[in-house]
């Protein structure tokens, strides 16, 4: 089984992998940041190193899929490669920071991949506005953070919101703004019991 979470830059996608990896005993798969040898010298020069960036992820977010879809876990994942594709490529490409030789070799190169694989079992999107982005990004206080621009997120913003709004497969939406599920259990348990009718059948006890 495998279970996708979604969202733009400072959403909570790893905080809620992590609790629902606890909550249902999968198996968490991490989006590679710490260790990515181009982050740091993207947010520094993004026109240089946007195309650089999104064919590590696109490489990485594909060697994911293919061991999950050989895998016999139930494995939850934080981000995925849509949204590598239909959001942060697009964006950068329509920003000027990739060029059309480069989007067009990365789209090439992203269907291509696409063909072998499918769609995850849920998709769960949390959708935040900008303030909140903001506040979470300015609160984990990542170095490489500290330049993004205001107007790159809310591209971001726009882009997911278009994807998911045509999106085919099973579907979760969370409401990012309002739902603190890293704190308050009885946000965490609504989302669980979102996951428990569209995954298992099982509704809440009234």
């Amino acid at each position: 089984m495998h279970i996708a979470i979604a969202g733009n830059i400072g959403s909570g996608k790893t905080t809620l992998t992590k609790l629902l990896a606890k909550r249902y005993n999968w198996k968490p798969h991490f989006e590679p940041v710490d260790n990515n040898p181009y982050l740091a010298d993207y947010y520094e020069d993004m026109n240089r190193w946007a195309f650089n960036l999104q064919i590590y992820f696109l490489n990485k977010r594909f060697r994911d899929v293919v061991e999950i879809s050989k895998s016999n876990d139930a494995i939850i994942q934080d981000r995925t490669i849509f949204e590598d594709a239909c959001i942060f490529a697009p964006n950068l490409h329509d920003m000027g920071m990739m060029s059309d030789r480069d989007f067009d070799n990365y789209t090439d190169l992203f269907y291509l991949m696409i063909s072998l694989v499918k769609l995850p079992d849920l998709m769960i999107y949390i959708r935040s506005s900008i303030p909140t982005l903001i506040g979470h990004i300015e609160k984990r206080g990542r170095d490489y953070e500290k330049s993004m621009r205001i107007d790159y997120l809310k591209g971001l913003n726009d882009r997911y919101e278009n994807w998911i709004k045509d999106y085919k497969g099973k579907l979760i939406i969370v409401d990012g703004d309002h739902s603190d599920f890293e704190n308050n259990p009885e946000d965490f348990r609504k989302i669980c019991d979102q996951i428990d009718a569209e995954m298992f059948g099982l509704f809440p006890m009234e």
